[in-house]
């Protein structure tokens, strides 16, 4: 977590406790907890969304090089045999 040890992580709690009071921690720490849970949903979000985008690039290229201009009918030109001299 963070390349902490439990050890550190001890120290951090202790120094809290005793800087915030016993009855703030629990509050503090419930708010910090709601603080994480919605920056990675908000990072999820922009994740997918940057996803979608680019797998609706992708299909629109792909569509593109598969079926080009298949809506307009053009005739096709015969060859026509020239004489030879």
């Amino acid at each position: 977590m963070f390349g902490l040890g439990f050890g550190e992580l001890i120290l951090i709690f202790l120094i809290a406790l005793i800087f915030i009071g016993p009855k703030k921690l629990p509050e503090l720490a419930k708010g910090l907890g709601k603080g994480i849970r919605e920056f990675q949903n908000a990072a999820k979000g922009f994740s997918d969304q940057l996803q979608d985008d680019s797998d609706s690039t992708h299909k629109k290229v792909a569509d593109a090089t598969q079926h080009p201009e298949e809506k307009v009918d053009q005739p096709t030109e015969e060859k026509k045999e020239t004489p030879h001299s």
